[in-house]
């Protein structure tokens, strides 16, 4: 039997994806989580064949949750998928250990395929990406301020983007005020940006909220 793991924080998406997968294989076992602490403690303590994890969902994110994936169950494969554009966004989940980046717009055409594709044991990549994969690997001096920047450090940019607080980071990402802090001043430097007003436009002008 194929045990597939759904987690994501809406229920509309989790049912929909189920449905799909369901369709396609009748007699898997599709489970169900909202948040990566449970997400987790799922893999850790049960038998999934692939984990389909939502990049962003309450507490970590899916790029936090994915690195302890890696740690507790490295042979499980696990498809990210997210709202964001996959020029933004893939590259980076792919490098973190991901088996595939799904864009919410078209995951309902691509997620079948995906699921095949990891089954044997294959990593799940569209045209795009396998274009921004050959020049990354050609050229790392091409790299943009912001993909200079690491997976914790990315998730912190992205909150300050949207506006979040410091302190409202901190509790999100079950972190210390002073740790988020030292990320902020981290991120300011490496993007050479001075402002979190900065950081949201240029968040924004790439496309990356």
């Amino acid at each position: 039997m194929l045990n597939i793991l759904i987690a994501d924080d809406h229920a509309v998406v989790r049912k929909g994806l189920k449905q799909i997968l369901l369709e396609e294989y009748p007699s898997a076992n599709v489970g169900e989580v909202a948040d990566a602490e449970t997400l987790v403690a799922q893999v850790m303590n049960n038998g999934w064949d692939i984990v389909i994890c939502d990049m962003n969902m309450p507490g970590r994110s899916g790029l936090d949750a994915l690195s302890q994936l890696k740690q507790v169950a490295p042979n499980v494969p696990v498809l990210i998928m997210s709202m964001y554009p996959e020029d933004q966004y893939a590259l980076r989940v792919l490098k973190a250990g991901a088996a595939g980046y799904l864009g919410k717009e078209t995951i309902h055409d691509d997620i079948i395929k995906a699921v095949q594709t990891v089954l044997l044991g294959k990593k799940f990549i569209t045209p795009t990406v396998a274009e921004r994969l050959a020049n990354a690997y050609r050229d790392d001096s091409g790299q943009q301020p912001h993909e200079l920047l690491s997976d914790r450090e990315f998730d912190v940019f992205k909150l300050l983007a949207a506006g979040k607080s410091v302190s409202e980071i901190a509790g999100q990402l079950s972190l210390s005020s002073t740790t988020v802090s030292t990320y902020r001043a981290r991120i300011i430097e490496k993007m050479n940006l001075r402002s979190n007003a900065a950081l949201t436009r240029y968040a924004i002008e790439k496309g990356i909220i």
